[in-house]
């Protein structure tokens, strides 16, 4: 049921955050922007309220199927690890295995995950003006027409390792910050849930779901700004040679501070983001105990 309930509540927070995340990755791979209200106004300028949303529909499908990898491997890795410590399955885990069992699961996603993002981030970095703001003469033929053309024209050009561009990032990105994730839910729970009582009530499950996801997406932004780069970074192009490559070239040419691009957006994202996913997990798995 963990599985069921991880892609429901991953599924619906990516259309409530998707908007923001398009933002996000384009202030991290691209110089051009002034700041997030400069990159708002230029894509729908441009784009129009789709521009938003490129690669949304295959975004939801993938983070649905990654979010239920990721609630299932948490609570059953868990559960073995209470097993062997203590001998029940059932039994309070300590904050270390809280932390552990949610490493292992950002390290489970990461093979299903890699692809995905890879097109997604492909998708919202494409350039495609709102025939509204542009000329005929001006309109060129975008290179991805949807997230599975834009899988299969990496597959062509880049063959199959080009689906897992960033892969050695993301690993390292998903890892920390998932046990971080995952601890400081559980710890908030325990934290804000009254003596007695068995379960935590909806309203302790959205502030320690949103401040989690806060937490865990501050770490996570150094990561991710290499996540996105060398993503980007086409067949045609060769600019990072690998992730200390590209760390070292973003930091040379931008300073320390390229490392932290989109850190504020992630963390305004993060809270609503998050609060539906926890929110809708609980929901679903209280449901299903119930009926």
């Amino acid at each position: 049921m963990d599985f069921i309930a991880g892609a429901i509540g991953g599924g619906l927070s990516t259309a409530v955050g998707y908007p923001l995340d398009t933002v996000k990755v384009r202030i991290q791979t691209e110089r051009h922007y002034n700041g997030i209200w400069h990159c708002i106004q230029e894509t729908y300028r441009t784009e129009k309220v789709w521009g938003f949303y490129k690669g949304v529909s295959a975004s939801v499908l993938a983070v649905s199927a990654i979010s239920s990898v990721s609630f299932g491997t948490y609570k059953n890795f868990l559960c073995t690890i209470c097993k062997l410590r203590y001998g029940a399955a059932d039994a309070k885990p300590s904050k270390l295995d809280v932390s552990l069992a949610g490493g292992a699961a950002g390290a489970a996603r990461v093979m299903l995950m890699n692809p995905s993002e890879v097109a997604k981030v492909r998708m919202q970095t494409q350039r495609n003006p709102h025939p509204s703001v542009s000329s005929p003469q001006t309109v060129s033929k975008p290179k991805y027409h949807g997230s599975l053309h834009c899988l299969k024209v990496i597959v062509k050009e880049e063959g199959f390792g080009g689906l897992y561009k960033g892969c050695s990032a993301l690993l390292c990105r998903d890892c920390s910050s998932s046990a971080i994730y995952f601890l400081t839910y559980s710890a908030l729970c325990d934290w804000l849930t009254p003596a007695g009582k068995d379960k935590p009530g909806f309203l302790v499950v959205l502030l320690s779901g949103g401040f989690a996801g806060v937490l865990a997406w501050g770490l996570a932004t150094p990561m991710d700004v290499i996540k996105s780069r060398m993503q980007t970074d086409e067949s045609d192009q060769h600019k990072y040679r690998g992730l200390v490559h590209c760390v070292r070239e973003s930091v040379r040419k931008e300073g320390a501070k390229v490392l932290f691009k989109g850190l504020g957006l992630n963390c305004i994202r993060a809270f609503p983001v998050n609060m539906v996913v926890f929110v809708t997990y609980e929901a679903v798995l209280r449901f299903a105990e119930r009926y």
